[in-house]
Formats: structure tokens, sequence, C-alpha cells
């Protein structure tokens, strides 16, 4: 286990690396490795543990009975997943979560979270209260999603939400978490006229784009 690593996580921040060790064997902690593309929950399903990816990234998806995709976050080495369900045990998923490369998650109990530790361990509330700062700030970032997607045109998707990229980057230049399906499943349109809008962005000299790589431009 990389307990440097992990002391750099918004989970574990500020913790002593004895004071990880002792939180891991409290909450049960299991690594599993998983395959670009493995499903890691899927919809549905019921769950006792949070997943901290440990390295790689996870998509959370959302599926329609017609197939059709939307892209509701990406989960980047640090952050959690599945929170929400490991602690209300019963509640099928909403959405999956999916490796969108080659991972390795660290998979934590939600019921050892929120119950009494059996062995008094003085880091539990400490644990929570970076917990409760987790979950404010993924309603933000879905909060942030629903703002993207109220545009009802495509290039004022791609507007709001490059403009907040760069806004979260403080610079104009910077590279995003989705390749162009990704991107086009999370502002829910169709990526071919996804990439052709952003060939107009492009020769209207909005933008420069290569890949993931953004450079956005002032109107001169």
């Amino acid at each position: 286990m990389d307990y440097q690593f992990l002391q750099k996580t918004p989970l574990f921040s500020d913790s002593s690396i004895d004071e990880i060790k002792s939180m891991l064997n409290c909450l049960e902690a299991e690594k599993k490795k998983f395959a670009k593309g493995d499903v890691i929950y899927r919809a549905g399903d019921t769950v006792q543990s949070m997943g901290l990816v440990l390295s790689g990234r996870v998509q959370i998806e959302n599926d329609d009975l017609w197939g059709n995709k939307s892209v509701l976050d990406s989960i980047a080495p640090g952050m959690v997943f599945a929170e929400t369900y490991a602690f209300l045990p019963g509640e099928p998923l909403m959405v999956s979560a999916v490796a969108s490369e080659p991972s390795e998650i660290l998979f934590l109990n939600g019921a050892r979270i929120l119950q009494s530790c059996p062995n008094a361990c003085i880091h539990h509330s400490k644990l929570i209260r970076r917990l409760l700062t987790i979950s404010s700030q993924k309603n933000l970032n879905l909060s942030r999603r629903i703002f993207h997607t109220s545009a009802k045109t495509i290039r004022g998707r791609l507007v709001s939400y490059l403009s907040g990229q760069a806004a979260q980057s403080q610079s104009p230049d910077f590279t995003i978490p989705f390749n162009r399906q990704q991107l086009a499943d999370y502002l829910s349109v169709d990526r071919s006229a996804l990439s052709n809008e952003l060939g107009k962005m492009q020769r209207d000299g909005l933008l420069q784009v290569n890949k993931n790589h953004f450079i956005l431009k002032e109107k001169e």
C-alpha cells in the first residue's frame, strides 16, 4: 500500500501513516484491479463499500433502456465513488461505475464508517468530516453538469463546460478528463455533431483543440 499517496487524498489528508493504517484496518480495506472497460458497480446493484481510486480513472455512467449513455462524472486517482450508496444499505445504484482505463481501487466498508468504531478509533470523527466535505464537492460537480447541459445548443454547452474547465485550471490552456465520445456523453449530445461544432469554433478562432487538450482564445 502506498501510504504516502493516501496522505495526499482528500479522505486521508493530514493523517499520519500510522493513523491511516489504523483506519484501513477498521474499514476492512480491500484492493482490487480492473481492466479498461470493466464494470466495477452496475446500476441496480446494492453495495456495502465505497471505492477510492488508487490509479487509473473511473467513469460514472447512466444508460437508459434504449442504450443511450450519459456520463455523469470522471473519478480521478485520490477521489472516491459510491459513498452515498455505501451509506444506504439495500438502496440500488441508479448509475454504473466503469473503469475507463486500467485501474486499482481501494474498497472501504461504509457501515464501518457510520457505526461506532469497535476499536475506539480516535480518527473516526475526522474521517466523517472529510467525507462530508467530499460529498459537498460532488454535489457541486453534479450542479455544474446540470448547468453545462442546460443550454439549448451544442456550442452553448461547449462554451459553458470549457469555460468552467478553464476557470478550474486557472488557465485557458488545459486538458479535460474525457475523450471525444465521453465528452459527447457528458454533455448529452451526438458525437459527430459535437466534433463538427468544435471544428466550427476552431475556424472561428475561439479555441484550439488536439484530442482532449484545449486552448481557449479571446475574441479579437
